[in-house]
């Protein structure tokens, strides 16, 4: 069964998840403290993470900043709000998605799985691309600068791969939507910029000159030069 991960402070919508997603196979654990799910997280595989965003104590937004710490999971936002704002800021925080109450059950499910198939698809080709140091894996999700490791989400780590694969295309803001969303689900281009940002950073801080290679190209996209 597919283990899922339940974060809400409220028990009623808790039960409602469970009795929505336990027809489909999943294995769901409920946890009405971020704190506690997190000590779970520690110990144990999950597959997922529905995490409720307005908690009281550890918030849905210290809940995910701390996941992203030690794990790429892929985690869902579910919140009775729906200010684009919010969804900017969830995406930017290392969210893979974004599901407003009250939620379709099959749209809930649909986006389960869709964010599933990008981070773990089932017996894919497995390949390691290195350029000057930056070594990403794709057996084991894992990326590396001179042996040492950086922690990058799903997104993240799809849109290395994508640049190290096409090195000196142009990738324009709304084909990398596409290509990584698969579905527009609300997304604008400034989502992009986000996770662009957030890797920037993250390759950055491990010492890899990030700024020569990934280059912003006005009005139009991104390029990786190799030169």
């Amino acid at each position: 069964m597919t283990r899922i991960l339940l974060i809400d402070d409220e028990k009623r919508m808790l039960d409602l998840l469970t009795l929505y997603l336990t027809p489909y196979q999943y294995e769901c654990n409920q946890f009405q403290s971020g704190r506690d799910a997190l000590t779970f997280l520690k110990k144990e595989e999950v597959d997922i993470v529905l995490l409720d965003i307005m908690m009281p104590e550890m918030d849905g937004w210290d809940t995910l900043k701390e996941i992203r710490e030690f794990s790429s999971i892929p985690v869902i936002m579910l919140t009775a709000r729906n200010d684009k704002d919010d969804i900017v800021r969830g995406l930017k925080g290392g969210a893979d998605d974004y599901v407003a109450k009250p939620f379709n059950e099959e749209e809930l499910i649909a986006r389960m799985e869709a964010v599933m198939r990008r981070s773990r698809v089932i017996d894919p080709p497995t390949y390691s691309l290195r350029f000057k140091g930056l070594v990403l894996d794709t057996s084991s999700f894992h990326v590396q600068y001179n042996g040492e490791k950086i922690s990058v989400t799903p997104k993240e780590f799809a849109l290395l791969e994508t640049f190290l694969l096409n090195q000196d295309k142009v990738f324009s803001r709304e084909h990398l939507i596409m290509s990584l969303w698969e579905f527009d689900a609300e997304t604008e281009s400034r989502t992009i910029d986000s996770h662009i940002r957030n890797l920037r950073s993250k390759l950055r801080n491990s010492g890899f000159e990030v700024d020569k290679y990934l280059e912003t190209i006005w009005g139009v996209g991104y390029r990786w030069n190799d030169q």
